[in-house]
């Protein structure tokens, strides 16, 4: 399955030590261990920090040796990490609660969306037919990443909380990009599931408008009930608890990678990215969009308290509805095991220590 990635960059391991104040771990990992993250759509504005990184170099500053594997549907990337392609995952935490009753154990060690990010669009054609999700009852074909993927998880939570069934509503397999916008122009759905640059995407060719907003907190609660954060940084927790060093790492990136997005505009983060991140819909639209939805973004990178339970009872209706989670076990999930803040505590005072020290090596030459 991995052969078919698109495997985007490897960046070496850096030699460069750390000065740290007096208690704290080295935040150089300790070995030249190859780490694959791989993340559910590269070129989507909500796993933006990841390439973003790259670009900045923050893997090499925090010295480890990291490849950004590329895959369209979220479900398909948590599904390698869990057949061990790769080590870590970007993508929907709500996974680790789905693995976690499907009897295997991961976690997140960092939340970086405080919101999904995505909207549910649907075709232009039907605007007078589907005013809410409310009017899927009766049938509805319903665009979606991946069948285990996050679009397909909260397309049905909405629905459920719509008072929709789960019989009435049927999840087509439409990826993203260039996928979804053919999947619109060929009516091979009613509505779907994405997020930018190809909401604006749609928007711009008048193909589609938006039913259902989950870019925001507010619009998010009131569509499912619950606030939900959304992509995430996690692995399988044996591996976590054997190569803490890595991940510190790999969390010191994002919490540095946060922090520099928190500090520059949106047209100086898209300047940082690939240009061919957003060549379909132009510069000029993808720092709107940007700009829009920055808010989603969760600078500290911890897990907000009570947020895992939301993103729990935000799904469990859908989810026991079509038959993927049983109430029992809904009610047997330890929460507290499917995340960790740890990580970023000891990132809050290593990224710190690590500016100090660039500094004061600035101030000294």
């Amino acid at each position: 399955m991995m052969l078919r990635k698109k495997v985007v960059a490897v960046l070496g391991a850096s030699a460069l030590a750390l000065t740290a104040t007096v208690g704290l771990q080295s935040a150089k990992a300790a070995d030249n261990t190859l780490i694959k993250i791989e993340v559910g759509g590269l070129s989507k504005q909500i796993y933006l920090p990841f390439m973003l990184a790259q670009q900045l170099g923050f893997y090499k500053r925090y010295g480890v040796n990291v490849q950004l594997v590329d895959e369209p549907a979220g479900g398909d990337a948590t599904n390698d990490m869990v057949a061990g392609g790769v080590q870590l995952t970007g993508g929907f935490f709500d996974h680790n609660i789905d693995l976690q009753i499907l009897g295997k154990s991961a976690e997140s060690v960092a939340v970086l969306l405080k919101s999904p990010g995505e909207v549910e669009l649907c075709r232009a054609d039907l605007q007078s037919k589907i005013k809410s999700p409310a009017d899927w009852k009766g049938g509805a074909n319903l665009g979606v990443t991946g069948l285990g993927s996050s679009t397909n998880f909260i397309t049905r939570a909405i629905g459920a909380k719509a008072g929709v069934p789960a019989s009435d509503m049927h999840s087509i397999v439409i990826g993203a990009g260039a996928t979804f916008i053919a999947a619109f122009k060929n009516k091979t759905v009613d509505c779907g599931m994405t997020t930018e640059p190809t909401i604006s995407a749609i928007l711009q060719q008048n193909l589609g408008y938006v039913l259902t907003d989950l870019r925001y907190g507010d619009l998010t609660k009131s569509a499912l009930g619950y606030n939900y954060v959304a992509t995430s940084v996690y692995g399988m927790t044996d591996w976590i608890n054997a190569h803490p060093a890595l991940v510190q790492g790999v969390v010191n990136a994002m919490y540095d990678t946060m922090a520099w997005i928190d500090a520059h505009t949106p047209l100086q983060i898209a300047q940082a990215m690939p240009a061919d991140y957003y060549a379909g819909v132009g510069l000029d639209s993808y720092v709107n969009a940007l700009t829009n939805e920055k808010v989603m973004y969760n600078p500290g990178i911890r897990m907000p308290v009570g947020a895992a339970l939301g993103v729990l009872r935000a799904e469990q209706k859908g989810r026991i509805q079509y038959g993927s989670w049983t109430a029992a076990k809904v009610a047997a999930v330890n929460l507290n095991a499917t995340f960790t803040n740890a990580f970023v505590n000891n990132a809050v005072s290593q990224v710190k220590a690590w500016h100090r020290t660039a500094k004061t090596k600035v101030g000294s030459s």
